[in-house]
């Protein structure tokens, strides 16, 4: 036999543990703002289960009113949680009305006009409308990819809302299932849902998780200075598109691109205001590519830009409207400012670099190099072909050539 004032006693404690969990994360993540509406939806759920048990020794009706209060914020704020873990502003008007009208429901089906199958409609509608308006958020992101503690979370709900029907459906054919009458179906339901409520946070504790994690990944790929990816990114994308132009035969180009005169920046200026003419350039040089384009800082002063799907034509000008930027940016430069001048050596995949990016990296170097050796502040191509003369054709005969 199930006992019922047992299984809330159970409920009360769960909740609290919860509660304590989501504490510590808030505490150990502040940034992480979902952890605070699910610590909240914890504590609060823990209260009102707590002020239902009251009624026990109580006639008064008011314990539970205020649980049903209390369990209806909960499923509201465990809503919030999960709209805040996928970044969307928090529908507090929409709880907030929900809230409201699912308890005065209650209290007029209770109080006013004593009727217990709507009343039960009225608390089922605050506790379930929530968590189905969150539910789209769990099985379908915005960011196409669901992850395990998501897809558990969604499984879950639809089974609480699965339970809510049933619990409707039984009292609408003249069942009692509310916490006044208990009995053994309310405390098999209370037992079901008590399961569902520790499973739905393992689920948001999964999510969370999965989160970090991901966060931890990107940071290892990004460059802590400008925010772009760096060098082992890069070698990883450079990988997969050598591998995709070794399978499909289309190419694809790469930028290599170097600071002129960045030494003599940091000696004169400081390093403060070198790091500051490398954010500078990230920014300016991102106006310029393409979605898709990948720009990395390999280390210093140097970067390199990803071109999938790109010819050494639509490379070069590419690099062109890179280098036509800084120049006006550095036209534009009053006393106080710094000039950014930059040299780029541009390349393109061929089936004799292969599955080898270091192979596409050095032509792109080899034409940094005539960029740089042709007076700076300018482009190069690389070109395989062996010059017909002494000297290397320099920088004016590869501007001619993608002009």
């Amino acid at each position: 036999m199930l006992n019922v004032p047992t299984l809330w006693t159970v409920f009360v404690v769960n909740f609290l543990a919860l509660g304590l969990i989501w504490a510590y994360v808030t505490r150990s993540y502040p940034k992480f703002e979902a952890a605070r509406f699910w610590m909240a939806s914890s504590f609060i759920g823990a209260t009102g289960a707590m002020t239902a048990l009251v009624r026990l020794f109580v006639a008064s009706p008011l314990p539970l009113l205020i649980g049903a209060a209390g369990v209806i914020a909960a499923s509201c704020l465990a809503a919030m949680g999960i709209q805040r873990f996928y970044d969307r502003p928090v529908a507090w008007r929409v709880m907030t009305a929900t809230g409201v009208l699912s308890l005065a429901g209650v209290v007029f089906f209770m109080v006013g006009f004593e009727h217990m199958q709507l009343r039960m409609l009225s608390y089922t509608l605050g506790q379930a409308l929530p968590l189905v308006l969150a539910l789209r958020l769990l099985l379908a992101p915005r960011e196409g990819r669901v992850s395990p503690g998501a897809r558990l979370s969604g499984i879950v709900i639809l089974t609480i809302i699965g339970i809510f029907a049933v619990r409707t459906l039984g009292n609408l054919l003249g069942h009692d299932f509310s916490a006044r009458a208990g009995g053994q179906a309310h405390g098999v339901m209370v037992l079901g849902l008590l399961f569902l409520s520790m499973t739905l946070n393992f689920g948001f504790l999964l999510m969370a998780m999965d989160r970090l994690r991901n966060e931890v990944a990107d940071l290892a790929l990004l460059d802590d200075l400008t925010g772009v990816a760096n060098r082992r990114h890069l070698l990883q994308r450079l990988s997969e598109e050598c591998a995709r132009s070794e399978r499909s035969g289309e190419p694809f180009s790469l930028l290599v691109i170097d600071l002129d005169g960045f030494k003599v920046i940091n000696d004169s200026h400081g390093h403060a205001a070198g790091d500051a003419c490398l954010r500078h350039f990230t920014l300016m040089a991102q106006t310029r590519l393409r979605p898709g384009d990948m720009l990395a800082r390999t280390g210093g002063d140097e970067f390199c830009v990803v071109l999938p799907s790109s010819s050494l034509r639509e490379a070069a000008a590419i690099a062109r409207r890179v280098l036509e930027v800084c120049r006006q940016d550095a036209a534009a430069c009053t006393t106080r400012d710094i000039p950014i001048a930059i040299s780029i050596g541009v390349a393109e995949w061929d089936h004799g670099i292969g599955q080898f990016p270091d192979r596409l990296i050095a032509h792109a170097d080899h034409a940094l190099y005539d960029a740089k050796k042709n007076g700076k502040n300018d482009f190069a191509v690389y070109d395989p072909a062996p010059p017909l003369s002494p000297e290397r054709p320099g920088l004016g005969e590869a501007t001619r050539k993608f002009a």
